[in-house]
């Protein structure tokens, strides 16, 4: 596949458990596409206690570097106090850092400025334990951005379809 092909993919992926599991939704784009033109718009337009972050990576604020790809990270919820603030903006942005940098190795992106990667994160108020929360949150975005990347298995994709009449969700309990 193409780099031009990631343009416009979706994803989504999961890491661990609640309360320190991360759920990720993945859109991949191209630079000068309408679809970038959708992650620099979640990059420039923050809300209430929604934050986009361009993700950066090093050992002091000073040594910041820039991700390639380019990953903005936006949260989905309001940080609830400053403990899941600093696992939002600290342990799931490194391991949302190290996914991205997975699929890179893996050959599912390119690392060069022209993709780019929206990262829009779930993460349990209650998560308490940074290392597991990095840990999820690199497992939650590698998985979603090689699907992104590459599709669904042919197979997934026809037993949802075959059994559609039962698929469940875990915030649903009817029938």
């Amino acid at each position: 596949m193409s780099a031009e092909d990631v343009d416009g993919r979706f994803a989504q992926g999961w890491g661990g458990v609640s309360p320190n599991g991360v759920h990720v939704n993945v859109l991949l784009a191209r630079r000068g596409g309408p679809t970038a033109a959708v992650v620099a718009g979640a990059f420039t337009n923050p809300s209430a206690g929604i934050t986009p972050v361009l993700a950066s990576v090093g050992e002091s604020q000073q040594t910041y570097e820039t991700l390639h790809p380019p990953t903005v990270i936006v949260n989905k919820t309001p940080p609830a106090g400053d403990t899941h603030e600093k696992l939002l903006f600290g342990a799931c942005a490194s391991g949302i850092s190290r996914g991205v940098l997975d699929a890179v190795a893996q050959g599912a992106v390119d690392a060069d400025q022209d993709t780019l990667v929206l990262v829009s994160l779930w993460l349990d108020s209650a998560a308490d334990d940074e290392t597991t929360v990095c840990a999820n949150a690199r497992t939650a975005t590698s998985a979603a951005v090689r699907e992104a990347a590459g599709g669904r298995d042919g197979e997934a994709v026809a037993r949802l379809v075959r059994d559609r009449d039962s698929v469940r969700h875990p915030f649903y309990d009817g029938e």
